[in-house]
């Protein structure tokens, strides 16, 4: 067979891994090493007779394949360490090798999958269960991974389907802003994603998908809601209050409480005089009306944060009229890949070339999230703090200002309304899908000044002018700083609740809190992923330690796990800390990252590397134990 048609197809980067881990031909790396300058492929400036000389040299390599020839011996650290840095096309620390490992899937076995050191009874197994709260990624994730170790488990999702978020939020638009090959799970890639950048659609299709083929379903209780949960002392269990489809109320009990709700789950409805008062159509994004009509409509957007930026492009070739009223406006990048399809070619090398979507998974780590960490530390000698962090954050913002402007024609008015007055990523990054095109069309009116009042059929700004409207959409997010919430979860020393308020969670790993045995939060506080990254790689991280967590306990014959203050007020020091010096905590910042007193509790602070190499043990002297 003749290779070369579909490899013409593939990405070159990952391609050239692929091709020097199969046939350890190094020099390779030396050859084309100075055309890669950077981890997207479009990035990548090969010349077309050096490709077609790959593609000829692969291609005789993989006949010699399928007639018996067999591979190269694994690389040594050395020549990972080379293909990493060729691969993203900058110098990638060696820390990173224990994880490109465990990524790569080198050895007999993944290194840090959970395996029983010694393997409990299974009557001490069928009289152990984890009780769930979520259908979303994380609960599907973690079912799967407690599946493995035999650990029973039910999981209670108040939807009529899993997908968390991804079936909740189904407005026009809607879809994944990290690239989708990283944005699935490590166990279960899907190859043959239609997109880079998928729709909503096929999202919560593939988490469909990823629920049948692990049988996770049987396990899930339906329309069922969590109303309360408290800990038993005397019997160490959670003692858990649950509504069912028909209102009814029952107790479940489990060892192991679980939060997979995550903290953008309950939509945040602004406090506007006179909001009840609009007669037209009116829902918040994440509860879009798809009987509401739009067509021909005027419709009133509140809020441009990423449902916003979504929607809006979506929706405007079918409206009259778009009004969309903006308190601050936010940075969105342009990403060349963002509409694009993924060839067939693409899809045949991620299914059939060995390593080539590993490569690639780390080419989108690199290009995501930890490339990127160091334009989001604060430079104290840098001169213009109110703008930018560093050089390479404001050669980001200089970058994104000629974007903006050449989107908006060069309009002087516009420009000022878009480009934000704070540093780049101080909110989440978002993806530009020609929102700026967008507000140069004559139909979109972007209104700047606050509103004043919501009338029964449009909105008054503070410059006293009058909206009119048909609809009104609410594009303004959640309720992020009360996780777990409307649930009473009650520990040893009083609610969740009493601990954390409206809007300061806290939690060890943004995992486990004092006070609260064998009680475990999946994206809790600090864990939110603002400068990119994906957030089913942190969730497997978090899966990996609560296995360990519960490994340990079930192996060492305990019942309880509880996280020592001290641990806990220690790590959340260093939380702080860290944030003090990123773009998060800057003065010109105003997000829902922060608390009223400006403390960050929902974003991460350390790069995935960090996150994945604390999660990697479990640390028994960080618990009490009984």
């Amino acid at each position: 067979m003749d290779f070369r048609p579909l490899l013409a197809q593939a990405d070159f980067a990952p391609l050239l891994m692929s091709y020097v881990h199969l046939s350890g031909d190094t020099q390779a790396l030396e050859t084309y090493r100075p055309y890669i300058k950077g981890p997207w492929a479009f990035h990548e400036e090969v010349p077309a007779p050096l490709k077609a000389a790959l593609h000829d040299k692969f291609n005789v390599f993989l006949q010699a394949r399928e007639s018996g020839h067999t591979d190269a011996p694994l690389p040594d650290e050395g020549v990972l360490h080379q293909m990493m840095n060729t691969c993203v096309g900058q110098t990638v620390p060696d820390e990173y090798l224990p994880l490109i490992h465990h990524e790569m899937r080198l050895g007999q076995t993944p290194a840090l999958e959970v395996h029983w050191r010694q393997r409990p009874s299974e009557q001490v197994l069928q009289n152990f269960k984890v009780l769930i709260i979520g259908a979303g990624e994380s609960g599907i994730g973690t079912g799967v991974k407690l599946k493995e170790l035999g650990i029973p488990f039910e999981i209670i999702e108040r939807n009529v389907s899993v997908g968390g978020t991804w079936l909740e939020n189904s407005y026009p638009g809607c879809g994944v802003d990290t690239p989708n090959h990283f944005y699935q799970y490590s166990f279960a890639p899907n190859h043959g994603w239609s997109r880079y950048f998928s729709p909503r659609d096929e999202i919560w299709k593939y988490l469909e998908d990823c629920a049948d083929r692990f049988d996770i379903r049987r396990h899930v209780r339906f329309r069922t809601e969590v109303t309360a949960a408290q800990w038993v002392e005397a019997d160490k269990l959670w003692q858990v209050q649950v509504r069912g489809p028909d209102g009814a109320v029952s107790t479940l009990k489990a060892q192991v409480l679980v939060s997979a709700v995550g903290q953008l789950n309950i939509p945040a409805i602004p406090d506007l005089p006179g909001l009840g008062d609009f007669q037209g159509a009116q829902f918040h994004t994440a509860r879009w009306d798809h009987g509401a009509p739009l067509k021909g409509q005027r419709v009133g957007m509140v809020g441009t944060g990423a449902s916003g930026m979504q929607v809006g492009p979506s929706i405007v070739d079918d409206v009259a009229q778009l009004t969309i009223f903006q308190r601050s406006p936010h940075w969105a990048i342009k990403n060349a890949l963002y509409f694009s399809e993924v060839s067939e070619g693409k899809k045949w090398a991620l299914k059939n070339l060995p390593h080539y979507a590993q490569w690639y998974r780390f080419q989108l780590f690199w290009a995501s999230a930890d490339g990127l960490y160091p334009h989001l530390k604060v430079d104290p000698s840098w001169p213009q703090p109110d703008l930018s962090l560093n050089a390479a954050n404001h050669e980001i913002r200089q970058n994104l200002i000629a974007h903006i402007t050449r989107e908006v024609g060069g309009d002087p008015e516009l420009i000022r309304k878009a480009v934000p007055m704070f540093p780049p990523y101080g909110k989440r990054m978002l993806r530009d899908n020609h929102w700026y095109r967008m507000l140069t069309n004559p139909k979109v009116n972007l209104v700047t000044d606050g509103i004043e009042r919501v009338l029964p059929h449009g909105v008054r700004t503070r410059d006293g002018q009058e909206h009119t409207l048909d609809t009104l959409v609410l594009a303004t997010g959640f309720q992020a700083g009360r996780i777990t919430w409307p649930m009473h979860i009650e520990g040893r020393q009083g609610s969740l609740r009493e601990r954390w308020g409206d809007d300061d969670p806290r939690a060890y790993m943004g995992l486990t809190v004092p006070s609260f045995p064998n009680f475990f939060v999946m994206f809790g506080p600090n864990t939110t992923l603002a400068h990119g990254g994906s957030a089913i790689f942190f969730s497997e991280c978090q899966a990996r330690y609560l296995l360990l967590a519960l490994r340990d306990m079930l192996e060492g014959g305990y019942t309880s796990l509880d996280c020592k203050p001290e641990v806990h007020d220690a790590f959340n020091q260093r939380v702080d800390d860290i944030h003090s010096q990123m773009v998060w905590s800057h003065k010109g910042v105003g997000s829902w990252y922060k608390n009223k007193k400006g403390r960050v509790f929902a974003t991460s602070p350390w790069r995935m590397v960090d996150y994945w190499e604390m999660t990697r043990v479990f640390d028994r002297d960080d618990y009490t134990v009984t």
